[in-house]
């Protein structure tokens, strides 16, 4: 029997938003928009499996949180690694209510010089890793019966093409952006919502690395050249977190299939 996404109109704003008794599983949150995802997920009340491949980076994020949150190291490529990452969270807390798909890579190689082992690499994470975490996740929570949400970072590379030397990169995206309304289809009679948050170029240490510049005031003059914004300034890693925050609460409830951009009105 299908399961219905309820009608939470009766609840106050403060209910909408908590994320109280919600079991959260959040990929790549070592550092960057992961990182920054996964505190306000556990901000809002929420227990948060902090996954990475990085095992240190994981468990230094996991201390920052407010509330309940557990270190798991994780290889989005593997599915063996997401299944165990998946019974994790369900054996020390129940189960999950959220998971947040937001690990990524993006190198630079111009198409006529990229291998196909890049290319692979890049869409192993970038796409496969997001279906094979939205898979587990709502494995999972199709077998407690209660539904829930997945979240799928994806990016404005989703939406358009982008610099020279990212044509793995924007494959990946647009990739993920049509899982995103796929899975929404599939998902929404397990009273499972899928949504994505697409943002902008947000300096972090990954994409600062990617630039060659480690001091971020640099990076922002450069960016900001290039990719000017509406709004006066790049944004920063809880500029995206709060979408995300807003697309797994309850005040998202009726809403799947679409990815929201965060890009300070970049996107045409």
């Amino acid at each position: 029997m299908p399961i219905p996404v309820p009608d939470v109109s009766s609840l106050p704003l403060a209910e909408l938003v908590s994320l109280s008794g919600r079991r959260a599983v959040v990929t790549g949150a070592g550092q960057g928009l992961g990182r920054a995802i996964a505190q306000r997920l556990s901000e809002a009340g929420a227990d948060v499996l902090v996954t990475d491949v990085d095992e240190k980076l994981a468990a230094s994020a996991a201390e920052t949180l407010k509330g309940r949150a557990l270190p798991v190291r994780m290889d989005v490529t593997d599915p063996s690694s997401v299944s165990a990452a998946a019974d994790r969270a369900v054996r020390e807390w129940g189960g999950i209510d959220i998971w947040v798909n937001n690990a990524g890579i993006f190198p630079s190689v111009p198409a006529l010089e990229m291998s196909a082992d890049t290319w692979d690499e890049v869409f192993a994470v970038n796409a496969r890793g997001v279906f094979l975490g939205a898979k587990e996740a709502a494995r999972r929570m199709s077998e407690a019966g209660h539904g829930g949400v997945v979240v799928n970072v994806v990016s404005t590379a989703g939406f358009r093409g982008t610099a020279p030397g990212l044509a793995a990169y924007v494959g990946s995206k647009h990739a993920t952006r049509g899982l995103t309304r796929q899975l929404a289809l599939e998902f929404a009679p397990m009273g499972i919502r899928v949504l994505g948050v697409a943002p902008t170029f947000v300096p972090t240490e990954g994409n600062l690395a990617a630039a060659g510049v480690t001091d971020p005031a640099e990076a922002s003059h450069l960016m900001s050249v290039m990719q000017p914004t509406i709004l006066g300034r790049l944004g920063v890693p809880d500029d995206v977190a709060r979408i995300v925050l807003f697309a797994a609460s309850d005040l998202a409830a009726f809403m799947t299939g679409s990815t929201l951009l965060a890009d300070a009105g970049e996107t045409a």
